[in-house]
C-alpha cells in the first residue's frame, strides 16, 4: 500500500543504485513497489527490474553514450504526462539521481506544471567499486579529496579537463564513463603534474556478477581499458587511494574474488 509521501499524481526520482540489488535503499524498494509505473534507465541492474512486481508498468526510457533510444525532452514529457494522469510515478536512475542523472532537468519539467516531485538518494557507481575493491576513496595525510566527474562530454566535445586541478596529488579522481576518455585523461593529468605511475583502477560493471576490476598506473590507462566493451559500464579511480596495499599485487580481478599476479 502507498504511504502518505506517494499519493496519487507524484514523482519519485529514485536511485536503483549500482546493479546489485542488494544495494537497494530499503525506501527505493518501497518506493518502487508503490508505482503505478516505472520509467527506468539502461543502467538499472537486471536484479533491480525483477524487483518491480507484476502489475506495474515498466517503461525503458534507457539512455548510453551515443545510442539515446529517447531524448531528455521526451523523458521529461513522458513522467509529467503519467503524474498529470493521477499515477504514482517511479523514474528509475541508475546509481545516485543527483549524480550526473540529469536529475535537474526532470525535476524542472515537474515543477512547471506544478507536479509534486522528490528524490530518494541511491548508491553511486564510485563508492560501490571502492567498496568491492576492498579499499577507500580518501586517504587520511595522502587523499583529501574526492572529485567526481563524467568523461562524457556535451554534443561529441573534446573532452576539457581542469588538469591542473585534477593533477594535485592530494585528490581522488572518479570519473564516469570514462572508457572512452581513457587516453585523453592520462595525457592531460600527466602533462599537468600528476605522476605517471600515479595508481589507477578500472571498474568494470560495478556490484555485479561479471564485475571487474583491473589495476595499474596512470600511464598505462588508455592499455588497461583495451579489453573493456563499450556497452560495459566503466568508472576510472585515480589517486594513492586506491593503490593496491596487499602483499600480492592484484592486475585484474572477477566479482569478488582475489588472484595474485
Amino acid at each position: 500500500m502507498p504511504h502518505d509521501d506517494f499519493p496519487a499524481g507524484t514523482v519519485w526520482l529514485v536511485g536503483a543504485g549500482p546493479g546489485d540489488p542488494e544495494l537497494l535503499t530499503r525506501k527505493a524498494a518501497r518506493l518502487i513497489e508503490s508505482a503505478d509505473v516505472v520509467f527506468y534507465d539502461a543502467l538499472v541492474g537486471p536484479g533491480v527490474l525483477d524487483l518491480i512486481p507484476p502489475g506495474i508498468e515498466r517503461v525503458s526510457v534507457g539512455k548510453r553514450s551515443g545510442r539515446h533510444s529517447k531524448d531528455q525532452g521526451t523523458i521529461d514529457a513522458l513522467i509529467v504526462a503519467a503524474a498529470l494522469e493521477g499515477r504514482r510515478v517511479v523514474r528509475l536512475k541508475g546509481g545516485d539521481p543527483a549524480i550526473f542523472g540529469r536529475t535537474a532537468e526532470e525535476v524542472a519539467a515537474c515543477r512547471t506544471v506544478g507536479v509534486p516531485v522528490r528524490i530518494c538518494a541511491g548508491v553511486t557507481a564510485a563508492t560501490a567499486a571502492a567498496a568491492s575493491a576492498g579499499t577507500a576513496l580518501t586517504l587520511r595525510g595522502a587523499a583529501r579529496r574526492l572529485v567526481l566527474m563524467t568523461a562524457h562530454a556535451r554534443d561529441d566535445q573534446p573532452l576539457d579537463l581542469d588538469a591542473a586541478m585534477l593533477a594535485d596529488a592530494d585528490a581522488t579522481v572518479a570519473i564516469y564513463m570514462g572508457r572512452t576518455a581513457a587516453a585523453s585523461v592520462a595525457q592531460q593529468l600527466i602533462a599537468a603534474g600528476r605522476a605517471s605511475d600515479t595508481p589507477v583502477l578500472v571498474v568494470v560493471n560495478a556490484s555485479l556478477p561479471n564485475e571487474r576490476l583491473i589495476r595499474g598506473r596512470l600511464s598505462a590507462l588508455a592499455f588497461l581499458v583495451e579489453t573493456v566493451g563499450d556497452r560495459d559500464p566503466t568508472l576510472l579511480l585515480i589517486g594513492e587511494a586506491v593503490r593496491q596495499r596487499d602483499p600480492h599485487v592484484v592486475r585484474a580481478l572477477p566479482h569478488r574474488a582475489v588472484s595474485p599476479a
